[in-house]
């Protein structure tokens, strides 16, 4: 007979009925304590695949078996919205490169420009290996991090070292040259109607100390850097946004909750119940935006697949407010027309609350990022 080591009570499963001290402390081996931290946070076992595959092709049935007490069947709401978010946002920081290893092209002897003994021969030879540069952009898959960025810096490099050969060639200094496609599109920071400036123009706080207005200044340049880095490789800009979804998702949760509250007010349901539903559809959006992660990496790694990747990527994208409003209509049991107006009521509030949350996120990102 087994007896809890605390109070000496016959033990009649995990946890002892009398003082309800559990069974296993954690003086045990480390894989067993693994195992019933992913079992009790993550709930991953037989229930998973079970709930996965409805949660993505069923728009409701999952709220609807939770509210009809079918319950133990399914992972629980809490625990599979915090799973997938978990997961997707790892998923997310994996695909997405946002640092400085993107490639860059370096230009080196070779390429006829240094050996050029008149201006033709050089501005041949530049145009030459422009073109072949600007071939290769625009022949470049979609979403490799950086790429683009180290063409155009080995465009400029070809275009600095052609003017440099050009003014040897006559007998002059060579006149600097600024990058191509930057001429308008330097990044503009105003303060006091001025351009803000670190030394002649920073912003400051009169009630701030002066370590702290140093710190604004910092985080200002900080981000007006990357945002010029985004500027010349675009695809930074899809990165942070889907980078940016699955944190703001959470935040969001409740007040999508809230919304869903005020608007079936006389449905006369528990604020939990709403709850029920915006973690399950939130849920939802974290699997499908963690599909669109995965289906990219793969388009990345396997270039021939970059068709029906992005086919069933654009499906995806269709599928998530077609879902959304097909869960509104079978949770709630209203007829279309009142479904479509909250649907689009909320609908409208909560993609304004997306995308101050997502740019916020973003902003965040690329001060501090």
């Amino acid at each position: 007979m087994t007896t809890c080591q605390n109070c000496g009570t016959e033990l009649l499963g995990p946890h002892c009925y009398k003082c309800g001290q559990p069974v296993h402390g954690l003086v045990r081996h480390f894989g067993s304590i693994i195992g019933d931290f992913l079992d009790s946070v993550f709930d991953l076992d037989s229930r998973t695949p079970r709930t996965i595959w409805p949660l993505l092709a069923k728009p409701g049935y999952l709220t609807c078996e939770y509210f009809e007490g079918r319950r133990v069947r399914y992972v629980s709401p809490v625990r599979l919205f915090f799973f997938l978010s978990i997961v997707t946002f790892f998923v997310a920081q994996l695909a997405i490169q946002t640092g400085d290893g993107g490639s860059i092209v370096q230009v080196d002897g070779g390429d006829g420009i240094e050996e050029a003994t008149t201006v033709a021969e050089v501005e041949e030879a530049r145009d030459r290996i422009v073109g072949e540069l600007e071939q290769a952009r625009a022949e470049m898959p979609p979403g490799v991090p950086g790429a683009r960025a180290g063409i155009n810096a080995g465009i400029q490099e070809i275009r600095e070292k052609s003017e440099q050969r050009i003014a040897q060639l006559e007998g002059r200094d060579p006149e600097p040259v600024k990058p191509a496609g930057t001429d308008d599109d330097e990044v503009q920071v105003r303060f006091n109607a001025e351009p803000w400036d670190p030394v002649t123009n920073p912003v400051r706080v009169g009630w701030l100390p002066a370590f702290v207005n140093r710190w604004i200044n910092a985080q200002i340049a900080k981000g007006r850097d990357n945002v010029k880095e985004m500027q010349h490789d675009q695809d930074r800009l899809k990165d942070a946004v889907l980078g940016a979804l699955p944190s703001t998702l959470f935040i969001l949760l409740p007040l999508f909750a809230a919304m869903l509250k005020v608007a079936y007010l006389f449905k006369r349901r528990l604020y939990m119940e709403h709850l029920i539903v915006a973690l399950h559809s939130h849920a939802f959006l974290c699997l499908a935006v963690l599909l669109i992660l995965l289906l990219s990496m793969l388009g990345e790694a396997v270039p021939a697949l970059a068709t029906p990747v992005g086919w069933a990527e654009g499906l995806l994208f269709l599928w998530m407010p077609l879902y959304l409003l097909l869960m509104q209509k079978r949770v709630y049991g209203q007829g279309w027309i009142m479904t479509l107006l909250k649907y689009l009521t909320i609908g409208i509030c909560y993609i304004i609350l997306l995308s101050f949350g997502v740019a916020g996120t973003i902003l965040a990102s690329l001060v501090w990022g």
